[in-house]
């Protein structure tokens, strides 16, 4: 007879935080709304892309259309999908693009990709309350604060576990902290929460082969969407008294330590609070895979000096931290948009030759362009020990990439060098007017004036923002 094991330790925290834990943080407030405003930008941006569009609604073709009595409704779509496909389908959205917020750690990740579980499950409840009378709505500061606590789970995790290195990809920590608040957000107790989660890391993880050359494909737009929604259906099988695993970490032989990490146990840097979302970095200039952002940044501004001896280029060194090297450093053929948002050097051409990077530059027709495959065969990844550090450094957080081009005739551009992108915390003021101007131009790829409007509307007054009924601000995007 085997002796009683006590309750794994993480899955108890991660509990007690989802449930009990208050958030007092204007600053992460102040920022989780704008994550909210960018989100949903950046899905309504996606809804341009057949790739993207083919793959939402419901599962049975020929039924996507159909409303689902009481169900979510997903912004920038006719759709009302049961709340499982409604956060598939919004999930996907906010990252087919690659344009989402980013964390970066010993694992890296996009935790507004929960979003998609949490939106679609506070707009059911809304309109299930209002139809039924059996509560109130949910507003949208319970939105927020469901947001900050995915963010900080997903995060915190995020800070000394490497899930990349035991091939893993980082959407599973997405899983577990949608998991966890979601369940919350339906009326779980604490036991609810815990039975959800650990049910949550019993499903292992998606390995990352869908990122890397040869295999890098569109599932990497998806694989978000999919682990939000596959948490809110863990959620809704917990309220139903399904039970959880007390060990289903540490159990030997069989547990998430043994068989995932390889006998390693996750650790938790910090306890939970609202570091990350404090911290937590926007996309704001281009769509492009973080550790290269302030390379396309460098590009962009040596742009001027490059543009017209593109003939005498010799040689492109880019010097990068050792993330960078690991998983966007690519050479030969790129065969699709996928492909090319994690390689680079394909984004640092571009940034070159056009003096911009839109999500447009990596589609068929601009791909074609024999010049950024020139270009490519010129460049050099080198990693930088100082950006490396810096790049783990919890009080740094950088990003930072340095880019020159040297030409045949012995002369060179200057170096650019750009430590942390216009979306880091430390440049917050000169960043978030251009995440409203991001936004802004996202909504007028879907909606007429006045809608945009509205919208515009009701996230510059905070206050009623906050106060607003969820199923009220979701159809301000319908």
């Amino acid at each position: 007879m085997t002796s009683p094991r006590q309750p794994d330790q993480l899955l108890s925290d991660i509990a007690d935080y989802a449930v009990n834990y208050k958030i007092d943080s204007d600053e992460a407030y102040r920022t989780a709304r704008y994550c909210l405003m960018d989100s949903l930008g950046c899905a309504l941006l996606a809804l341009k892309y057949p790739a993207c569009t083919k793959l939402l609604g419901g599962v049975v073709p020929g039924a996507s259309q159909d409303p689902v009595p009481g169900g979510a409704r997903v912004p920038g779509t006719d759709y009302q999908l049961d709340p499982v496909q409604a956060a598939f389908t919004l999930g996907a959205m906010i990252r087919w693009l690659d344009y989402n917020d980013t964390w970066l750690a010993a694992e890296w990740g996009h935790p507004s990709d929960n979003l998609g579980g949490i939106l679609a499950v506070a707009d059911y409840l809304s309109r299930k309350h209002a139809a039924d009378g059996s509560g109130k709505p949910l507003t949208v500061r319970d939105v927020l604060t469901a947001t900050i606590k995915a963010h900080e789970i997903q995060g915190v995790i995020a800070l000394d576990n490497a899930f990349n290195r035991v091939g893993l990809d980082h959407v599973i920590l997405v899983r577990i902290a949608s998991t966890a608040v979601v369940t919350h957000m339906l009326g779980g107790t604490r036991a609810e929460v815990f039975n959800a989660v650990s049910n949550a890391f019993l499903d292992g993880g998606a390995l990352r082969t869908y990122r890397h050359a040869p295999n890098t494909g569109s599932r990497k737009s998806w694989a978000a969407g999919d682990a939000t929604s596959r948490a809110v259906r863990h959620a809704f099988m917990a309220l139903t008294g399904e039970m959880g695993y007390d060990t289903a970490l540490s159990a030997p032989g069989w547990g998430f330590h043994d068989v995932v990490m390889k006998g390693n146990p996750i650790t938790l840097a910090q306890p939970f609070g609202s570091y990350v979302m404090e911290n937590v970095l926007f996309k704001i200039s281009f769509p492009a895979e973080f550790h290269a952002q302030t390379a396309v940044e460098d590009a962009i501004k040596l742009h001027p000096q490059v543009k017209d001896r593109l003939n005498e280029i010799e040689r492109i060194r880019i010097d990068t931290q050792e993330s960078a090297v690991r998983i966007i450093d690519k050479q030969g053929p790129l065969n699709n948009p996928a492909d090319r948002d994690h390689c680079i050097q394909y984004m640092t051409a571009v940034g070159l030759l056009h003096g911009q990077l839109t999500a447009d530059h990596y589609e068929e027709a601009a791909a074609t362009d024999p010049r950024i495959d020139q270009l490519r065969d010129k460049m050099q990844v080198v990693e930088d020990p100082t950006y490396t550090r810096d790049y783990l450094d919890p009080e740094k957080r950088s990003i930072g990439n340095a880019v020159q081009v040297f030409f045949t005739d012995g002369t060179h551009t200057d170096k650019a060098a750009v430590e942390y992108p216009v979306g880091h915390r430390r440049r917050r003021a000169e960043g978030q007017p251009l995440l409203v101007e991001k936004f802004n131009h996202n909504l007028a790829t879907r909606f007429d004036a006045g809608q945009c409007e509205r919208i515009q509307s009701a996230f510059a007054d905070t206050e009623k923002l906050d106060a607003m009924p969820v199923d009220a601000f979701v159809n301000l995007f319908l």
